[in-house]
């Protein structure tokens, strides 16, 4: 149980339950191959049952970290930080983001968008879930949609949330990386078919990195 005074630090977004951060390259969507510092943020009620960070859910188990240390680590490695989780919109985000533009960063979110939008974001993916859609305020606001396959139906759903989401936003369909023999060749007949489509892999995973 977090004492009542830290509890109020992270209602409010001056603390939040960091996993873990790390400098490295961006491995999937628009941004594959480019430099950026990390920031994994605790917490997650949404479930996926192929996820690769389920350590992430339980927020509990990652310690409440005053957001001006997360800003002091982030700048001195990267002008890019990409905010992930976990969920991120689970808290808010406010804080952090302001801090962090205030530090000449670009500070991009991955999120399934389950939660509705807070902070200041330069680009936010959006990989929706069937099990806990996006709110609005995310479908409105992404640069990018990244729909994971990890089956033949998954290309239904990926059509769907491409419907809901801005006319602005780019389409990415990424196959789930214990599928990745599977589905990567569907993918590609199915980007090949319909071109609105770019395809995304997990290179950071080809390559041996986090």
């Amino acid at each position: 149980m977090l004492s009542k005074e830290i509890q109020l630090e992270v209602n409010k977004g001056a603390m939040l339950p960091l996993m873990e951060e790390f400098y490295t390259i961006q491995g999937e969507g628009f941004h594959t191959g480019t430099a950026a510092y990390f920031i994994r943020i605790g917490g997650c009620d949404v479930g996926c049952h192929w996820c690769d960070v389920k350590e992430s859910w339980n927020s509990e188990l990652h310690p409440p970290t005053a957001v001006d240390r997360i800003v002091d680590n982030a700048s001195k490695y990267s002008e890019t930080v990409v905010v992930t989780g976990g969920e991120p919109l689970m808290w808010d985000m406010n804080l952090l983001t302001q801090k962090l533009k205030e530090n000449n960063r670009k500070v991009h979110i991955e999120t399934s968008g389950a939660y509705p939008l807070s902070g200041t974001w330069d680009w936010i993916c959006l990989s929706p879930k069937k099990n806990k859609l996006p709110t609005q305020t995310v479908y409105d606001s992404a640069q990018e949609l990244k729909v994971i396959i990890h089956n033949k139906h998954d290309f239904i759903f990926a059509e769907e949330q491409a419907e809901l989401v801005n006319d602005n936003a780019i389409l990415f369909l990424q196959p789930e990386w214990s599928k990745k023999e599977e589905m990567t060749p569907m993918i590609v007949d199915y980007v090949m078919n319909n071109p609105k489509w770019r395809v995304s892999l997990q290179t950071h995973k080809y390559l041996n990195i986090p």
